[in-house]
């Protein structure tokens, strides 16, 4: 019952700039225009985070779940809010490298 409570933090004060499961969630729905870029999902339940991945699930199927199939247009902007992900998240000390128990 305790995690029903649980609201997500934002993408914003997530781990490592949200380089997450749920970060990515949020960024391949800022892709896709399911929510604005400016949408952290600060305090969103998880059945709300659910949701979300739903719709990007969703918008990810008529590509076959890969970025090489988008447009053009959804092609730049993944790779625009990807590499400034990434960006950040270097900054904070993020290491593609080291796994979640490292």
């Amino acid at each position: 019952m305790r995690d029903k409570l649980k609201t997500y933090v934002g993408i914003d004060k997530d781990r490592f700039g949200g380089m997450t499961s749920t970060g990515n969630i949020i960024r391949d729905a800022w892709v896709f225009g399911v929510i604005p870029e400016t949408e952290t999902c600060a305090g969103w339940s998880v059945s709300g985070i659910e949701d979300l991945y739903n719709k990007v699930t969703m918008a990810w199927e008529p590509y076959g779940h890969l970025v090489s199939k988008l447009p053009p247009e959804l092609r730049q902007r993944h790779q625009r809010i990807y590499s400034d992900a990434v960006r950040r998240a270097r900054e904070e000390g993020w290491d593609p490298e080291l796994g979640d128990e490292d």
